[in-house]
């Protein structure tokens, strides 16, 4: 995997083979980062990265000038490979060990983009607690933004708070965010 914009530009960053993950795919990532662009300041956002794998999407904010950074994920694994890179980088990136669900539960904060990358064979029931417990918690800002990765195949229109779905080969990303009356 690469960065794809910014200070960190065209780095490569080699994760651990041994790590339970599936990066987004650069391509899928570089059409993500340019609806982001359009929508926001990179140094202006508070980022909540969910599912955080090898912590690609957080590279990504931080390569750009995001200083508040925060990855959830439960594998020991890819908590401690974000927090080398980070270090590595200099990145401001903080990192917490647990389980998203029972994160989402118990957290509080104000995010203006919340991206989970959650394992393409989730349940319905498991995709539709993400953005369940992110507005019931408040943790999503007025003009914010949550952005799930999912499969193609994988519909979460349904979902409150929906807006659009992008789709880019085998990868879609799912738009919530909280729409003026």
């Amino acid at each position: 995997m690469r960065i794809i914009s910014g200070q960190y530009k065209s780095r490569k960053i080699v994760a651990p083979k041994n790590l339970p993950v599936r990066p987004t795919t650069d391509m899928a990532k570089e059409s993500l980062f340019n609806i982001i662009n359009n929508n926001y300041y990179f140094d202006d956002v508070s980022v909540l990265d969910l599912f955080a794998g090898t912590g690609n999407i957080s590279y990504e904010f931080a390569s750009r000038g995001t200083e508040n950074i925060t990855c959830v994920d439960q594998d020991f694994g890819c908590i401690k490979f974000i927090n080398q890179t980070a270090e590595k980088f200099n990145m401001p990136i903080n990192t917490i060990k647990s389980d998203v669900f029972k994160y989402l539960e118990k957290a509080s904060g104000n995010y203006d983009i919340i991206f989970a990358d959650p394992p393409y064979n989730f349940s319905d029931d498991q995709f539709s607690k993400i953005p369940e417990l992110i507005f019931a918690n408040n943790l999503l800002s007025e003009s914010g933004l949550l952005i799930i990765e999912h499969s193609k195949h994988t519909n979460l229109e349904d979902q409150p708070y929906y807006s659009y779905t992008k789709s880019y080969g085998g990868n879609a990303f799912s738009f919530f965010e909280i729409l003026e009356e």
